[in-house]
């Protein structure tokens, strides 16, 4: 007679709880992946559409840009603006802190640049 293989329920159980707490972290991490990547793609944009602009007039289109597409993140006085050559170069730095459960929170350090 051959011996039985196979997941006991405990193995499964197990398992479950472990895919159901990753599902539960990433739930809560991507939207604030998705506001990074807005705000990667606002500054960029600004980048190549104000080439020959102020820090004044950079500032006002991400705050109007900021309005369009939601971003309350940051605001237009976090935005690092200086000039490589002659083109303008945006960038900004922020922290991120995400409470999963209980007392426990994930803090993420996000960087933008246009010229990345």
């Amino acid at each position: 007679m051959k011996n039985q293989r196979g997941v006991t329920l405990m193995g499964m159980i197990v398992a479950c709880i472990v895919i159901v707490f990753v599902a539960i972290g990433g739930l809560k991490i991507a939207p604030a992946y998705i506001e990074y990547f807005k705000v990667k793609k606002a500054i960029v944009g600004i980048a190549q559409n104000n080439r020959s602009a102020t820090v004044g007039e950079v500032r006002y289109a991400f705050q109007l840009r900021a309005a369009v597409d939601d971003i309350d993140v940051i605001g237009p006085k976090d935005l690092e603006v200086t000039k490589e050559g002659n083109d303008i170069v945006v960038s900004t730095a922020y922290s991120k802190r995400i409470p999963l459960f209980g007392n426990i929170n994930v803090v993420i350090d996000f960087s933008a640049s246009s010229n990345n």
